[in-house]
């Protein structure tokens, strides 16, 4: 099973991009899966807080396929539309 050994936000790309441990590379481009979402202000500033703040979580939301839950719950960081 492939280990992530680095996770960062590239806010040049606008991408998490991952390393795993058997050399792979992975980028998220933040955009496209904010597009597919059609995500609102509040969900936005959510996201925005995971990405500078918890990199790593934004990326498991994204790869376990939970991402849709996990907008449709409550703010988590006080953020309001």
């Amino acid at each position: 099973m492939k280990k992530i050994l680095h996770c960062c936000y590239n806010m040049d790309t606008n991408c998490v991009e991952l390393t795993f441990n058997n050399g792979d590379l992975l980028s998220i481009d933040c955009e496209e899966v904010e597009n597919a979402y059609d995500v609102t202000t509040r969900q936005m500033a959510d996201l925005d807080w995971l990405l500078y703040n918890a990199p790593m979580e934004y990326a498991q939301l994204v790869l376990s396929g939970k991402m849709e839950q996990y907008l449709s719950g409550p703010t988590f960081h006080g953020l309001e539309d």
